[in-house]
This record gives structure tokens, C-alpha cells and sequence, in this order.
């Protein structure tokens, strides 16, 4: 046979006697097996945003994930304009200098095949200006140096966005591990002159001191 019983005991003022068998919680009790269920639900305690300090590799990883997030975690929303902008800036450099790229190469090769059906490099050149055996080989040079010149800056902005990225992972665990860093009034840094004690110099006391300055940093 099953036997169920609830209790509630309310929280009021009690005395030490009392408060040996007090309980703030629905109990159950199974006659037959002798099991106490404890039925108490726990509530989290709200987050205290005024004293909350982040983690720092929570915050890392979380910036290696998602870029961006570190900074959203650490409640730095200032610099995600910063993140971002970089973000969106190197990837339009890279896409333009790409297509410039890529324009050059074409004009390049259409100049030294010897094809007069294929004339791309007209494009680039000014009104009124032609190709012709004289100045050829000058744009053939003229051609190649910008298009060597726009693969190495797509390159480097692909290297640029990179190190946007990692900039931004080190920010974002940098900001957290500083976050209960001491920035009080206390912090202080004084420097004054002093005497300095030299002990090899003789017994000159001309010799023997020295002036120069002391630095102390109180925190």
C-alpha cells in the first residue's frame, strides 16, 4: 500500500527547537520504500550587472567563433563599429583590387597576343591615346607593373583582414582580463630626487653619492 503525505511548513519567525524540523518545501513521503522527495525549487539569483565581471576565455572564444561577440560579451558596444568597419573595409578592398586585377591581367594578355580582335586594353587607355609598334612595348610594362601592383594590395588586404580578426579576439579577452583591474584613487605615481649611495667609488663623499631620481608607484 502507497501512503503519500504533503507537508508545507511556512517560513515564520522560529525558535532554535523549532528550526530543527522546519522546512521552507513541499515533502513527500512513500510509507513503503521510506523515500523523502524534496519538491523545493530552486530559483537562479538574478545577475548582479553592477558587480558582473566577464571571463576572459569565455570571451576569447567566444570572439574566435563569432567575431564581434567578445566585444558584445565584455558590453563593449563601442567597438563594434570599429570591429566591423575593419571587417567590411579590408573585404571591399579586397573585392576592388581583385577586379582591377583582374582587368589588368586581361588587358596584358590581350596586348601581347598579337590579336587585334582582342582589344580590352582600349578601356584603359585615354581619349584620343592609341597602341601602336612604338609605344607597345612601354604599355606592356605600363600593364604589367599595375597588374603586379593590384594582386599584391589584394593580398595584403586579405592579410589586413586577418589581422582585424586576430586584433579582435585579443581585445576581447585583453578588455575581459582587465575588467576587475584596480583603477582606484589609490593608484598613484610619485618621483623625487634622491641621493645615490655609491659604494666603490672611495671615501670622496664627492664621489661616493650621487644625484638622481626615484620613482615609487603605490597601489
Amino acid at each position: 500500500m502507497l501512503t503519500v503525505i504533503i507537508a508545507t511548513i511556512s517560513t515564520t519567525a522560529q525558535t532554535p527547537a523549532d528550526s530543527i524540523a522546519a522546512s521552507t518545501a513541499p515533502i513527500i513521503v512513500d510509507s513503503d520504500s521510506s523515500v523523502f522527495i524534496n519538491l523545493t525549487e530552486t530559483k537562479t539569483p538574478r545577475r548582479d550587472w553592477a558587480t558582473w565581471r566577464p571571463d576572459p576565455k569565455r570571451a576569447m572564444w567566444l570572439a574566435l567563433v563569432i567575431p564581434g561577440a567578445g566585444q558584445i560579451y565584455n558590453h563593449k558596444y563601442w567597438k563594434l563599429p570599429i570591429v566591423y568597419g575593419g571587417f567590411v573595409g579590408c573585404a571591399y578592398a579586397m573585392r576592388w583590387n581583385n577586379m582591377m586585377y583582374s582587368d589588368y591581367s586581361q588587358a596584358y594578355m590581350d596586348l601581347t597576343d598579337n590579336d587585334p580582335q582582342t582589344n580590352s586594353y582600349n578601356q584603359f587607355m585615354h581619349l584620343g591615346m592609341q597602341i601602336t609598334e612604338s609605344n607597345q612595348a612601354r604599355y606592356e610594362k605600363l600593364f604589367k607593373a599595375r597588374k603586379d601592383r593590384f594582386r599584391r594590395w589584394r593580398d595584403m588586404s586579405f592579410f589586413v583582414l586577418v589581422g582585424v580578426y586576430a586584433l579582435s579576439v585579443v581585445d576581447a579577452y585583453v578588455d575581459a582580463s582587465l575588467s576587475e583591474f584596480d583603477i582606484s584613487d589609490d593608484l598613484s605615481l610619485r618621483v623625487e630626487p634622491t641621493l645615490i649611495n655609491n659604494e666603490y667609488m672611495g671615501r670622496n663623499p664627492l664621489h661616493s653619492n650621487s644625484l638622481g631620481l626615484q620613482c615609487s608607484l603605490n597601489f
